[in-house]
């Protein structure tokens, strides 16, 4: 008997941190600045997964139509910047199960479609030393669903992807391992419902970290 897994990939938004409060906070702050409706937090969910300007492009009425689209979109990406972490924390067992993970050996990386400023922010305050690489969203890689960041991550961690697998909160996370392709775990705790999940192909799904642990932990 052998550990299958030594590496693990993270999805971070809805995965390791509940960001949803700040998320919806900074959207709302740049569609107030320029007399927009606001958003409430159920939508902010649904936005969320294919990156900060999806994200806008999705909140803004006439989405990237909208002549001040811009200017609205910036003024989000400064107000998040400044308050990225005000309301967020990691979920409930997340930050004891990167402990076990990492004493045991494995590699444990992030790949997000959230801004990389704000990727690396999050993982100075809550993962410093706990995880090494963290990937997000900028313009010299493409983003999640396509594979590119999930390759990237392995190859500064020196894995191979027969020995990794990706935990994610949502169906880019499920799309994203079958482009690599590799094994995929998702968490019913973050963005997206576990109905939602089982009708995009999720096939393991944990409910806490507990059962999270046990499926990565699991020897073959």
């Amino acid at each position: 008997m052998k550990r299958k897994y030594r590496t693990v990939i993270f999805d971070l938004d809805g995965t390791l941190l509940d960001t949803l409060d700040d998320l919806t906070a900074s959207v709302n702050a740049a569609l107030t600045k320029y007399g927009l409706p606001l958003r409430s937090k159920d939508e902010v969910r649904r936005f969320v997964g294919n990156g900060v300007l999806r994200l806008m492009e999705r909140a803004v009425p006439g989405g990237h139509a909208h002549p001040e689209f811009d200017r609205i979109y910036q003024e989000f990406r400064k107000d998040y910047g400044l308050h990225c972490n005000d309301r967020t924390r990691p979920y409930p067992g997340v930050l004891e199960l990167l402990a076990r993970l990492k004493s045991k050996g494995y590699g444990l990386a992030i790949v997000s479609n959230k801004a990389d400023f704000a990727v690396n922010t999050l993982r100075e305050i809550y993962f410093d030393g706990l995880i090494d690489v963290a990937i997000g969203e900028r313009e010299t890689i493409r983003k999640k669903p396509a594979p590119d960041t999930v390759l990237a991550a392995l190859e500064r961690l020196g894995a191979d992807v027969e020995t990794a697998v990706y935990v994610g909160d949502s169906e880019v996370d499920l799309e994203t391992a079958a482009n690599v392709p590799m094994d995929v775990i998702s968490v019913s705790w973050g963005f997206r419902d576990s109905a939602l999940l089982k009708e995009r192909g999720a096939c393991r799904l944990a409910s806490n970290a507990g059962e999270l642990e046990e499926m990565l932990c699991g020897m073959s």
